[in-house]
Formats: C-alpha cells, structure tokens, sequence
C-alpha cells in the first residue's frame, strides 16, 4: 500500500513538474522573464483596465509577439500559440487589424495579420438592439434569422467557436465589458458568469490561453470582483500621479495562481508601464508589494 501510495504520489508530482516548466509566452519581452517565460498553458486571464491605461496596448502587443514567435522554431519550454483568435462583438475586425497595425513599427506586422482567425458576432449583439441593421451587417433578414435560429444566444454561438478552437491557440475576447453591460436582460448576468466558469475549466483542457478584455468601473464593483474570482489571473492596468504630476501607467498582478507566490517572494507585483511604436507594451519593476 505504502508501496502503490509513492508511486501515485512521484507520478502527481512528474506531472506537476511537466506542467510548471512550460509556458506560453506573453510576448512582452520585460515581462516573460519575470514569469520563467510566460503564463502556464490553460490560463484565463482578465485584462482589467482603466481607460487608455493599457490593457489594450497588452492585448496588442502579446497578439504581435506571439505571431512572431509561431514562425520560430520553438525552444524547449516554450510553447508559442498553434493559433490565434480574437472575438470581437462590437468592433469591425478591419478596424482592429488597423488598430493593431498602426500601433507598432516594425517589419511584417501588416504581414502577419493575415494569420489571425477574426469572428465576429456583431450580428447576434445587435440583433435585438435598437441599431439599425444596415449600421453593423450586410447580411439580408433571412440570413440573420437563419443565424439567430442556429444560435439561440450569443453564449451559445461562443460555445461553438470555443469548443472548434485549436489546442493551445491564444484568444482574445474583446471584449467582456460589452456583455456585461447588457445585464438589464433577463439572465444574462448569470448565463455570462456560468459561461466562464465553464470556459475557465475548458482552458484547461484545451490548453487555451485567454485573454479576457474588461473595462473598469463601468459594471458594478460587486460584478467587477465576481469575474476577477472566476478568472485564474488578474492584470489590473490603471493611471497614478508620478513625479511633477505627470500620470504614469501602472500595471499589477492582483491575482495568479499558482504563479502570485513566486511574484511575491521577489516583490515582482506592481510594474510601471511604457508604451511605444517600436517596443509596444513594456514594463519594468517598482518593487512594491501591495
């Protein structure tokens, strides 16, 4: 029994090992080293910022790096994303390419998008809004009730992209603030929340790694507070008063399991933030454990 008892216990703890030495990497170069190269395979992370503060510039950035890192040949520990998806459900996906591409400097972004895998669901969100349909699609009435017959409701047309998503693909979801605001309609708060308790078990399956894109203060702190506990980590990207009152972008590590430990032992929770052309999203370490 003892025996059986050690074999069990060496065989959780190989599995463990094989799981903490790979990472996906974020794609923001000051930041994958802090994090022995990036997040464990099967993170669901939310973004959560102020506006402008940069959870976007984050999103945008790790999108860049990872596309770049697909095209390497892979190092040993690394795993760099088998695809990338970016859901949107209000933007035109021209728009965000655009967004994307004028944000960085840098040989064979434009390139490179064309290997991103865009769906959007505008049709659904808007469907029962008051928007006039000529504003967000070009499909003809038939071809909408076709689709919303397909898929009763958002989640569940969700559920089908996520559940045909490659292994080990990277997705954004862009973003989760406009869900949560609609939560005037019947259930929908708690369908959002039951989906992503879903989605968080299915990331691990999958090995999928989420990224979550929240604005905040817009939904209610309470509200605000129940994604960041459904979630396994939690980016917070907000503006403080630096040096002669000029506003410095901060970003934080308010939660990661399995991960906030190591953080904390090196004070490595709380990063100043700088944003440019040619190196994006970068950060470097105030030191500061909150």
């Amino acid at each position: 029994m003892r025996d059986t008892l050690n074999h069990f216990t060496g065989c959780m703890e190989c599995q463990m090992q094989d799981t903490t030495k790979t990472r996906m990497p974020t794609g923001i170069a000051s930041l994958d080293p802090i994090l022995d190269g990036g997040v464990p395979p099967g993170s669901m992370i939310l973004l959560l910022g102020e506006i402008g503060a940069g959870h976007y510039e984050f999103a945008y950035s790790s999108t860049v790096s990872s596309l770049a890192c697909m095209s390497r040949p892979r190092d040993a520990g690394t795993s760099c994303p088998s695809k990338i998806l970016y859901i949107t459900f209000t933007r035109l996906e021209a728009d965000v390419r655009h967004e994307i591409i004028q944000s960085f400097h840098a040989d064979g972004v434009t390139e490179g998008m064309t290997a991103i895998q865009f769906e959007d669901l505008s049709d659904l969100y808007f469907d029962r809004s008051i928007v006039p349909d000529s504003w967000y699609s070009h499909s003809n009435t038939l071809t909408r009730l076709q689709k919303r017959s397909e898929h009763a409701n958002i989640f569940m047309r969700l559920a089908d992209i996520f559940a045909a998503a490659e292994p080990g693909s990277m997705i954004i979801v862009d973003s989760i603030t406009d869900i949560a605001t609609q939560t005037v309609l019947p259930n929908l708060w708690a369908d959002l929340t039951g989906f992503l308790r879903g989605l968080q078990r299915l990331s691990k399956t999958k090995s999928l790694t989420i990224y979550l894109l929240l604005s905040k203060g817009i939904i209610e702190p309470a509200q605000e507070s129940e994604l960041a506990d459904i979630a396994d980590a939690v980016f917070l990207f907000r503006w403080e008063e630096s040096t002669g009152s000029r506003r410095q972008r901060v970003m934080f590590f308010e939660k990661f399991r399995g991960v906030m430990p190591h953080l904390e032992e090196q004070d490595l929770v709380k990063f100043a933030v700088r944003i440019s052309t040619t190196g994006g999203f970068e950060v470097s370490n105030i030191r500061m454990v909150i």
